[in-house]
């Protein structure tokens, strides 16, 4: 069975360039590995500096008799080389600084100031399609990968060189005995006798490391090719590079995470054997994928057959239907001509008779001796008539037909650069998502389009889960989790017309991924981007602008839909304007929702113009709304301060909700204060007295902090405790917590100081009512509890 294993390893072994099993490997940047001869011969034939090679292990396998036709090519070395993991030098350009050249070269001075660059050697990968950069010193920096050799070697021993002896390469011919041991630091295989004689006992020699007979010595260590001799003791995760203590040091490598190798090893040995055992475990998997990939095999030459002859049945149908618009086209000219030809013929025949010698003439000769004046007025009238006409065809001649046919050429250059792009119909692109429009409220709402260059779609598909969601309930972590998680969940909305569609039924508080494509004659096309919104963490609260409570109409203008309100200039404002010389009196304004809140938990979200002076938007006590609205305060009262969240007469009770619950914004900021100013015991509530949530965008000041308006504002209220959520509604990040009285119904309020606008989010449900409802299916909805229409 280990005999079989081995021979089944012969193709993770070879080079990508010589095809053959791999000798002397390096490891490329890309982590594939190639000869370094292959390497070496690719790179001069790219046009760059051939690097002087070391000499092959000193072993019987690099004697003449057996060295390979590759070795045959190699350089001879000019002088005693350095190991292959920090000997490669470029030719005749100049070094780099870290690798000055050899004794006999010279120093290296330093690059001059007006010099180009030092060369960027680029390595033309196979199995990686793409260039992979070898930084300036080339192959210097590629490490020799141990590990493939002694694969490498195991595989040679148990296939070809298992019955092959190694001789020694110190005893003289013809009584050479086959060898013993080998010796790691000189390089060579001995017998015992001439390991004895080369290693003599109380010498430095007698210290080598003795290893089996072999045709392949390799170092004993990685050693960094930047640094002589020290060891590959780290390795950086960031980089996926093995490090050296003193590239350890290096400012590359700060802030990376780097690793001792023997953790890495581990690490990695572990990983890999997970990743073996779940192979191993799903072999029958992997065996019906096989069976299920040779049907396909079989099913595409039986499709490609017949597609083939479809296509010639395509084109036997263009060249009949340009055959009979030839028979058509011919018919037609040639009717034309006969008719051009005979009409002209004509006009011949009539220019003849007015020769001299012609019968009209004559006639009219023989007419003009008729001397009986009735008789003659009688036969000449037609001959007047005749002349007359003749006379006017002399002195205006035109042709009776255009012998010309420019009418009859055909303009052919939209058709041949319609038969030049002909070509197989094409599925659609992936259809880009439009993020801007998309959102999840009481629904989700996606919308996408098509780039220009795509083919027509003639419906589309949506798919959509929730995310982290497997059968079980929880979400599933590892190899088998992330698979269970790709099988499971997707549903789909099938044969959607147009660019958008509606998905209810959603949990709420998740967040659930989105994606789409589209579908004509050539099947489905690639899916786009997958989108992920966050449904609200509340039901959504349906309300409108309630206009019955003394609206102020000189101040606030509510749109007929009473979804969106204005605050306008009235007269009053125009006066108290008129009037002062250095500053207005500004007034608040309030307004409600047309609902009480009195149970529950309830989302809704609005947006508030960017341009707006100040806006506050939040909850509060109906009966706490209709007294503030009846007895209106100056905003500098130190009696109601609405965003504080209570007012004067609260001070004499610690242990009562304020009941207002406002955040302010204005001029394109929202203002988040630091702390909410609720009373500690409100903290039994879990977050009551939680900061805003900062991201380092906003400007913070010892009592809050501002950041950019977002598009739209979300607002959850609990009224069983009593507490205030604020969002940003497009991405349902919490902005700021406070609480509020929740002793009586509670109402949304809106407050407007000076110009501004906001509108409320339309409910999903009413701006798509109209639309046609698609089929809704489930993919794999093993252990789904959802519905399907």
């Amino acid at each position: 069975m280990e005999k079989s294993n081995m021979k089944s390893l012969e193709q993770e072994l070879h080079c990508s360039v010589c095809k053959d099993i791999v000798k002397q490997p390096v490891v490329l940047p890309c982590q594939h590995s190639v000869c370094l001869m292959c390497a070496s011969e690719v790179l001069v034939a790219n046009g760059y500096p051939p690097p002087d090679l070391p000499p092959e292990p000193n072993s019987p396998a690099s004697t003449p008799n057996t060295r390979s036709p590759r070795q045959v090519r190699r350089p001879t070395p000019k002088s005693e080389q350095r190991p292959i993991d920090r000997v490669l030098r470029s030719g005749p350009h100049l070094p780099s600084p870290s690798m000055p050249r050899s004794p006999g070269y010279g120093t290296y001075q330093g690059r001059r100031r007006k010099e180009a660059p030092p060369l960027v050697m680029m390595f033309p990968c196979i199995p990686c399609g793409q260039d992979v950069e070898l930084g300036e010193k080339g192959l210097t920096d590629c490490l020799r990968n141990l590990t493939l050799e002694r694969i490498v070697e195991r595989y040679r021993h148990t296939v070809s060189l298992g019955s092959v002896a190694v001789m020694c390469q110190f005893c003289k011919p013809p009584q050479a005995l086959e060898a013993t041991k080998g010796c790691a630091d000189c390089r060579s295989n001995f017998c015992n006798e001439c390991f004895k004689l080369y290693h003599p006992w109380g010498t430095p020699r007698a210290q080598h490391e003795h290893i089996p007979p072999t045709l392949n010595f390799r170092p004993k260590v990685l050693t960094c090719p930047e640094h002589d001799q020290e060891k590959l003791q780290f390795y950086c995760r960031s980089c996926q590079r093995l490090l050296c203590p003193l590239c350890k040091l290096r400012r590359i490598h700060t802030g990376h995470k780097v690793l001792p190798v023997a953790h890495a090893y581990q690490a990695l040995k572990e990983k890999i054997t997970k990743e073996m055992n779940y192979i191993q475990s799903n072999q029958d998997t992997v065996l019906s994928q096989i069976t299920q990939l040779e049907s396909s095999i079989t099913q595409t030459e039986v499709n490609s057959v017949s597609a083939r002859e479809q296509l010639a049945q395509s084109i036997r149908d263009l060249t009949a239907a340009l055959a009979e618009r030839h028979s058509s086209l011919t018919q037609a000219l040639e009717s034309t001509r006969k008719k051009r030809g005979e009409a002209l013929s004509a006009q011949v025949l009539e220019r003849r008779g007015l020769m001299e010698h012609a019968g009209f003439m004559a006639f009219t000769q023989e007419l003009l001796k008729e001397t009986d004046q009735p008789c003659f007025v009688q036969a000449a009238r037609q001959t007047h008539n005749r002349f007359s006409k003749a006379i006017e065809n002399l002195q205006h001649f035109t042709l009776a037909a255009d012998p010309s046919f420019r009418h009859f050429q055909l303009d052919v250059a939209k058709e041949l650069k319609l038969l030049t792009d002909l070509t197989f119909i094409k599925a659609p692109v992936a259809p880009v998502i439009d993020t801007q429009h998309t959102m999840a409220y009481d629904q989700l709402f996606l919308c996408w389009r098509l780039p220009q260059e795509s083919a027509p779609a003639w419906h589309y598909s949506v798919e959509y889960r929730r995310r982290g969601v497997v059968p079980g309930g929880a979400s599933r972590g590892g190899v088998r989790g992330g698979l269970a998680a790709a099988r499971w969940g997707w549903q789909r909305l099938d044969e959607v017309s147009g660019t958008s569609a509606v998905i209810d039924r959603l949990e709420m508080d998740s967040v659930y991924v989105l994606r789409v494509r589209g579908c004509n004659k050539a099947g489905y096309g690639e899916y786009s981007e997958e989108v992920y919104l966050h449904t609200p963490p509340a039901p959504v609260l349906n309300f409108y602008l309630d206009s019955r409570w003394g609206l102020h109409a000189d101040r606030l203008v509510v749109s007929k839909e009473q979804r969106c309100a204005r605050s306008v200039p009235g007269l009053s404002l125009l006066q108290a304007a008129d009037q002062a010389l250095t500053s207005c009196h500004l007034t608040s304004d309030l307004l409600v929702g047309d609902v009480a809140i009195t149970q529950g938990r309830h989302y809704w979200a609005c947006s508030v113009e960017p341009g707006s002076y100040l806006v506050k938007v939040g909850v509060g006590l109906e009966s706490k709304l209709q007294e503030w609205f009846h007895l209106p305060q100056d905003m500098a009262s130190p009696r109601y301060d609405p965003d504080s969240g209570h007012d004067s007469g609260a001070e004499d009770a610690l242990d009562s909700a304020p009941p207002f619950c406002f955040l302010t914004m204005g001029m394109g900021k929202i203002y988040l204060p630091q702390h909410n100013n609720h009373h500690h015991h409100h903290s039994s509530h879990g977050n009551g007295n939680r900061d805003h949530i900062t991201n380092g965008n906003g400007s913070s000041s010892p009592t809050g902090v501002t950041y950019p308006l977002p598009p739209r504002l979300g607002v959850c209220l609990d009224f069983e405790k009593g507490r205030v959520t604020f969002y940003d509604a497009h991405s349902l990040r919490p902005l700021w917590e406070g609480h509020v009285d929740c002793s009586g119904p509670v109402c949304p309020a809106f407050c407007f100081i000076g110009g501004g606008a906001l509108q409320l989010q339309e409910l999903v449900a009413n701006r798509n009512a109209d639309q046609t409802p698609v089929r809704r299916v489930t993919i794999q909805a093993r252990g789904s509890n959802l519905n399907n229409n």
